[in-house]
C-alpha cells in the first residue's frame, strides 16, 4: 500500500479489525519509508458496476463510486439525528443489492429509488432533502406536495 504522505511503496499492517457494521476491514498501517501511520479500509466487491445516467439525448456511463453515494446520503442527513454507522449500513446494503442483481450496469434512477427507500425508514427530513435533489424540485410548491405525501417515519 502506497504511503499517502511520502509515496513510499511499502507499509506494514499494525492492526486489523472489522468495522462496526462488519462490512469492511479497518487496517492501521505504518509506512516503512517515513514512519507515518494511516488507516485503510478493505471491502468485498462482488462485481464491477457501471452506473448509466441519462444525459441530454444520450447516456453516460461511469464506474459505481461508493464514496460518492455515501457523500450524497450524508449531505441529505446533515444535522439530523442519524449516526454515521447507519449511513454506512444503508450504503453498504445498497451496494450489496446492486452487486447481487447479476447485472454489470445499473441505471442511476434505480440507485436513487433505493436510497429514497432506505432514507424513508431512517428520517423523513433526510428523505425529503434527498428527494428534492433526486426529483429536481424547482419551486416551494414541489416541496409542499411531496412533503404532504410523506408520513412521519423513522426519527424525523
Amino acid at each position: 500500500m502506497r504511503c499517502p504522505f511520502c509515496g513510499h511503496e511499502d507499509s506494514q499492517v499494525k492492526d486489523s479489525r472489522p468495522t462496526e457494521d462488519a462490512g469492511a476491514i479497518r487496517r492501521r498501517r505504518q509506512c516503512e519509508g517515513c514512519g507515518a501511520r494511516f488507516t485503510t479500509f478493505e471491502r468485498i466487491q462482488l462485481r464491477e458496476l457501471t452506473v448509466v445516467k441519462s444525459e441530454g439525448a444520450g447516456l453516460k456511463r461511469e464506474p459505481f463510486d461508493r464514496e460518492k453515494l455515501l457523500r450524497s446520503v450524508s449531505i441529505a442527513a446533515r444535522k439530523r439525528p442519524i449516526e454515521a454507522v447507519q449511513l454506512e449500513k444503508l450504503v453498504s446494503g445498497i451496494q450489496r443489492q446492486l452487486e447481487t442483481l447479476g447485472e454489470n450496469e445499473v441505471r442511476s434512477g434505480r440507485i436513487g429509488e433505493m436510497v429514497m427507500e432506505g432514507l424513508k425508514g431512517l428520517d423523513s427530513v433526510a428523505y425529503i432533502r434527498f428527494a428534492s435533489v433526486y426529483k429536481d424540485f424547482r419551486e416551494a410548491r414541489d416541496f409542499e406536495e411531496f412533503a404532504g405525501n410523506v408520513s412521519e417515519v423513522g426519527k424525523g
